[in-house]
C-alpha cells in the first residue's frame, strides 16, 4: 500500500523521536543541559550591625570574651526566629571599643577561637550560614582581618581575608593584606566578600565584576556610600552589608535598596531572589513583552529609571531565568556592552 505525503511524514517524525530517546539513554543529554536546567531558589538573608560593646580599659581579657559571647547570642536571637539561610556581621565584629592596641592584642591571646566556636554552633543548631568577620593571627603570628564563611554544618566554607588594610593596620597592628578574590560556592548561590576599606579599590572590584558572585557580603565599619551601589550594579551581584551603627542595606544588581535596618533596629532579614539577570534596554523592547504576555506574574522585570538597563527575575518554580533569556533571545547588558566595544575597534568605525 503507498502512503500519502503527510503519513510518510508523520511516521518519519515518530522514528526520529525514538531515534534521539535512544540516543540520549545511551549518551546521555547535552553537555551542560543539567547545569542550566538549574533553578536557584530564594535566599532569606540576616544582616546585623550593633555598634561594638564598650570596655573598661583595665577588664580582663576573659571576662570580655564572656561579654562578646553573650552580645552575639542576644543579637543572634533577634533574628533567628526568621529561620535566615545567611546571616552577616560587621567587620571586627568581637573586636570591644574602649582598649588600646596593647590590650586589644591581650585580649585576642585569650580569644583564641572562642567567639568563633559560638558563630559556629548557632551556625549548626539554625542550619544557616553564617559570616564571621575578625581579626585571626596565622602560625607566623602576622595577623589577618578576615571574613570566615561558615557552613551550615558549622565548618568553614572558606576564608576571604582583607585585601586593603588601612596602612595602620599593618604598622600597629601586624595585620597583612590578603592576596586572593575568592568565590565560594554555597547552595543557594555563590558567594564573594570585601571588608571595610577594600571597597575603594576597583583592584578587588573588577576580579569580582569577572566572576560575577550571586551575592558579595560586605564586612564593613563604613558604609561606602554609593560605592555599594556601584559593586552591586558593576558586578551584576546582589550586596549584602553588614555595618556597624549604621544602616545594614541589601542591594539588588542595579544597586537599589530592596531592604534595609532602620534606627530603631539594627538588624533587617529579607527573602532575595537570586535567580536573576541585568539586560539593556536598546533592542529587547519587544522581547521583555513576550517574555511578559508568556510568563505574566512568573517574571519580573524591575526598571530603576535613568540606567537603561534593568533587572530580570524568574519567579518560575522550575523555569530559570536564563531559560527565559535563550527563550526570547535576550540580550543581557554584558554583551550588549562586549559587542558595542568590539564595534568600536573595528576597522573603519573609529576616527
Amino acid at each position: 500500500m503507498e502512503m500519502r505525503g503527510d503519513d510518510l511524514r508523520s511516521s518519519m517524525n515518530v522514528l526520529a523521536a525514538v531515534a534521539l530517546m535512544l540516543l540520549l539513554l545511551i549518551v546521555g543529554p547535552p553537555a551542560g543541559a543539567a547545569e542550566s536546567a538549574k533553578k536557584k531558589g530564594v535566599v532569606r538573608i540576616a544582616t546585623i550591625g550593633p555598634r561594638p560593646p564598650q570596655v573598661a580599659p583595665d577588664t580582663e581579657p576573659q571576662k570580655i570574651v564572656d561579654r562578646m559571647i553573650a552580645h552575639w547570642r542576644g543579637r543572634f536571637a533577634q533574628v533567628l526566629p526568621d529561620k535566615p539561610d545567611l546571616i552577616v556581621v560587621p567587620e571586627a565584629c568581637d573586636r570591644p571599643s574602649g582598649l588600646s592596641r596593647d590590650r586589644q592584642l591581650a585580649y585576642y591571646k585569650v580569644r583564641g577561637d572562642q567567639v568563633r566556636d559560638l558563630f559556629a554552633r548557632v551556625a549548626k543548631e539554625n542550619n544557616c550560614y553564617i559570616i564571621y568577620s575578625a581579626v585571626r593571627e596565622m602560625p607566623d603570628g602576622s595577623q589577618r582581618n578576615s571574613s570566615v564563611l561558615l557552613g551550615r554544618d558549622g565548618r568553614a566554607v572558606g576564608i576571604y581575608n582583607k585585601n586593603h588594610v588601612v596602612i595602620e593596620e599593618t604598622t600597629e597592628s601586624g595585620i597583612l593584606c590578603g592576596r586572593d578574590a575568592p568565590v565560594f560556592e554555597c547552595d543557594f548561590g555563590r558567594v564573594a566578600m570585601a571588608i571595610c576599606f577594600d571597597l575603594n579599590f576597583d583592584e578587588l572590584r573588577l576580579k569580582y565584576a569577572k566572576a560575577k558572585p550571586d551575592l558579595i557580603l560586605f564586612s564593613s565599619m563604613y558604609h561606602g556610600g554609593l560605592m555599594q551601589a556601584y559593586w552591586a550594579y558593576s558586578c551584576r551581584s546582589h550586596f549584602v552589608g553588614a555595618v556597624a551603627g549604621l544602616p545594614c542595606e541589601i542591594r539588588n544588581p542595579l544597586g537599589e535598596v530592596v531592604a534595609s535596618s532602620t534606627n530603631y533596629h539594627d538588624y533587617v532579614v529579607a527573602d532575595v531572589n537570586l535567580d536573576c539577570r541585568v539586560a539593556h534596554l536598546d533592542y529587547n523592547g519587544w522581547r521583555f513583552r513576550a517574555l511578559k504576555e508568556k510568563y505574566g506574574p512568573k517574571v519580573t522585570i524591575t526598571d530603576p529609571g535613568y540606567l537603561g538597563s534593568v533587572l530580570l527575575t524568574s519567579e518560575h518554580d522550575t523555569i530559570g531565568i536564563d531559560q527565559m533569556v535563550g527563550e526570547f533571545n535576550i540580550e543581557l547588558l554584558d554583551h550588549y556592552m562586549t559587542r558595542a566595544l568590539k564595534h568600536r575597534h573595528e576597522p573603519g568605525n573609529m576616527e
